[in-house]
């Protein structure tokens, strides 16, 4: 074999050089970085619209909880003659607050789950915002309920967190007598609206986005509206022929 043949037969056999295996290397490095980003991408944002999916149904159920509390509201005047022996008391108060207003109402909306438990569908309601302990910068709706109506209406019971990270809950009450709508509402004083309930009562919440930087939180606000009929508007008195 002459000395040409030799050679082409050792560049053929020979393998891949160090230059060659690098770029390699780098082209695999590079396609794989794209292919990352690409499912990285994709895996952030389904996540982030399961985050607002998960926002949106939890404004839907508590707004709806709310509607629900206030279809049922109602005052009693059914108080014995011998006022000392009066165990119970009924309100309907609303008074502005910030991020939210705070209402406290009685209410036919208990639901008893427990046959033995010695209660009735009536209980005390209250709606008003918490700070969150693990997380001071956001506020949470609380519904605080109690099965046992007493003579502190605004007290006791127990207290459930509603919806979290919200930025307004606001409560407008449409007045039968003035056919205007106000920001408060007191059955407690004469000087308010004594006895009697609103014909409707408007309720905007408001959630955050559901972000999970911070400064992003405020950003794509979830807005519910819902206006509310209450059927009960007098107060009960069954001794009324």
């Amino acid at each position: 074999m002459n000395a040409p043949s030799r050679r082409r037969r050792a560049r053929v056999s020979r393998g891949f050089t160090l230059v060659e295996v690098l770029v390699a290397i780098a082209v695999l490095a590079f396609v794989t970085t794209l292919l990352y980003g690409a499912f990285a991408s994709m895996r952030n944002t389904r996540a982030g619209l399961q985050r607002v999916q998960d926002r949106y149904r939890e404004g839907r159920i508590a707004i709806a909880r709310i509607s629900r509390d206030l279809q049922s509201a109602y005052i009693s005047q059914h108080i014995p003659i011998n006022t000392s022996l009066q165990a119970s008391k009924t309100v309907f108060i609303a008074k502005p607050g910030t991020p939210a207003d705070r209402l406290d109402f009685n209410s036919f909306s208990n639901i008893v789950r427990d046959r033995d438990s010695h209660t009735s569908d009536q209980a005390e309601i209250s709606y008003a915002s918490s700070t969150d302990p693990e997380e001071p910068d956001k506020t949470d709706l609380v519904r605080r309920t109690s099965e046992n109506p007493d003579l502190t209406p605004e007290k006791g019971g127990r207290v459930e967190v509603l919806a979290t990270d919200i930025d307004l809950l606001n409560f407008e009450f449409l007045d039968p007598t003035t056919s205007l709508w106000t920001e408060t509402w007191d059955t407690t004083q004469a000087a308010a609206q004594p006895n009697r309930l609103p014909l409707q009562v408007r309720v905007t919440l408001v959630l955050r986005g559901g972000s999970r930087t911070a400064e992003d939180r405020g950003r794509g606000m979830l807005r519910f509206v819902t206006t509310v009929t209450l059927p009960i508007q007098q107060p009960l008195n069954f001794a009324t022929l």
